[in-house]
């Protein structure tokens, strides 16, 4: 393959891969969580082999598949929660209030080591600093600092989402379907269905969004 080959084979590949992350979404040059990092190797293993190969087919066909396949998936997602969080994993708090859930970090294989580096770029190194720390799917640590002499901090659980309870996070402050559901009749909402997004925590402090075609 001669030089000018070459150079228009990347001219070539470096637009298209730019629209196919585009029509995959924001989200593809974010912040990525393991499926969209698995699906970016795969991208750049199919590019080169275009840039490689005689035919640009046997780069691009698998290319347009894993970005269809990204659309749909994250079409489906949007409607399934159960999808969304097979996918992309779900958030887990590992402080809270000061003190460190040992469990959850065994059960995440995330150390001590791996804690005190992700709170350090956040300039902290005390627990006690700390109100809420959550390893998000991305593997980031979200912090929500301490305030001094404000005592617990009170942070809001997802209690639904796209009209579908949140059980593990109503087990987490130790309460159930009915309480949430009791406490949502008592504000005037009867159909979780069409709660978009509800917040709130054990106190019964609640922050509701209604879906747009309620």
């Amino acid at each position: 393959m001669d030089l000018f080959s070459i150079f228009w084979r990347v001219l070539f590949f470096y637009f298209f891969l730019l629209i196919s992350l585009r029509v995959m979404g924001k989200r593809e040059v974010g912040e990525l969580t393991l499926l969209d990092f698995v699906v970016s190797i795969m991208i750049a293993e199919f590019a080169v082999t275009g840039i490689e190969e005689e035919s640009l087919i046997e780069g691009m066909f698998p290319i347009i598949i894993l970005a269809c396949l990204q659309i749909v998936l994250a079409y489906i997602s949007l409607k399934s929660n159960r999808l969304r969080d097979l996918l992309d994993g779900q958030p887990t708090i590992v402080i809270e209030n000061g003190k460190v859930d040992e469990q959850a970090m065994r059960r995440l294989r995330y150390n001590f080591d791996d804690l005190m580096l992700q709170l350090r770029q956040h300039d902290l190194t005390d627990f006690t600093q700390v109100a809420y720390a959550i390893l998000e799917p991305s593997g980031d640590l979200s912090v929500i600092e301490a305030t001094k002499n404000a005592g617990q901090v009170i942070f809001p659980f997802p209690f639904i989402v796209d009209g579908e309870m949140q059980r593990h996070q109503l087990q987490h402050i130790g309460r159930d379907e009915e309480w949430l559901r009791t406490e949502l009749k008592k504000r005037g909402y009867d159909d979780v269905k069409k709660i978009a997004v509800c917040s709130g925590n054990r106190e019964g402090n609640f922050v509701i969004n209604i879906k747009a075609d309620a």
